[in-house]
């Protein structure tokens, strides 16, 4: 496995009473994809949303363990979540674009991060919209509101609006679940396209997803890492058989 961008140690996570992850050790490597399949409720987007503290959000959570980003232990009482979401940015499922227009959704995490020089943010916005591959349908209407945008245009710019604070690592649970099949295929192509630059992990219910998109593939079970290894590997020749039959559809 290449360079470990971030490392789980004994990870579990509960929400009040219940356990929603049992003790998850992983590696997971920088520059690549990573996806994380499994049948629903089995503990991956919670799973996820512990890489950049996102459970934090709800009142019931706590957690043991560490995770470690860059082997920073990230769940220090002295760490900057603000920071730590700068660095781990998020796309979710549904995409979700500020009541405001094109140009202002990408500029307004520059802009509280306190950038207030125009060439610069213009020079920024550009490029997030380019590397989100989005810039071409929008470059003509950067003042118009995002909510005009179709669903798979607003996905892709909250993947621009993300990349525009210059994350290491985007966090993406099911970024492709809502849109039809052509906005997915874009997202995809996407995906293939920004791992170079940053290492991406992606939460989706769909394998062949999984397997068109990612380097390595983890799957989750009943809040348990099952197996984890080059997706080729898991889609191929699976070491556990729960992840056999989950492949080959005898359950989920």
């Amino acid at each position: 496995m290449k360079e470990i961008k971030i490392r789980t140690n004994n990870l579990s996570i509960f929400y009040g009473e219940k356990m929603a992850i049992n003790n998850v050790s992983v590696n997971l490597p920088g520059f690549k994809a990573t996806a994380f399949i499994g049948p629903s409720g089995c503990g991956k987007s919670t799973f996820l949303r512990s890489l950049n503290r996102m459970n934090d959000l709800i009142p019931s959570f706590h957690q043991t363990g560490e995770v470690l980003v860059d082997d920073l232990s990230i769940y220090e009482k002295h760490i900057d979540v603000v920071n730590l979401r700068k660095k781990i940015g998020m796309v979710f499922q549904k995409s979700n674009p500020f009541a405001k227009s094109i140009f202002d959704n990408v500029a307004y995490g520059p802009r509280i991060n306190g950038l207030k020089d125009k060439t610069a943010l213009e020079a920024i916005v550009v490029s997030s919209l380019q590397k989100a591959a989005i810039w071409d349908e929008v470059k003509d209407r950067l003042q118009d509101s995002a909510l005009g945008l179709s669903g798979g245009q607003q996905q892709r710019l909250c993947i621009a609006r993300t990349l525009a604070v210059e994350p290491e690592i985007i966090l993406m649970d099911e970024p492709a679940s809502a849109l039809d099949p052509i906005s997915t295929a874009k997202i995809e192509e996407l995906i293939h396209q920004l791992k170079d630059q940053y290492t991406i992990i992606i939460v989706t219910h769909n394998m062949q997803q999984a397997a068109r998109v990612s380097d390595y593939t983890a799957f989750f079970y009943l809040g348990e890492l099952i197996e984890i290894g080059k997706t080729t590997d898991i889609f191929t020749k699976p070491e556990k058989k729960q992840t056999e039959d989950y492949i080959t559809g005898r359950f989920g």
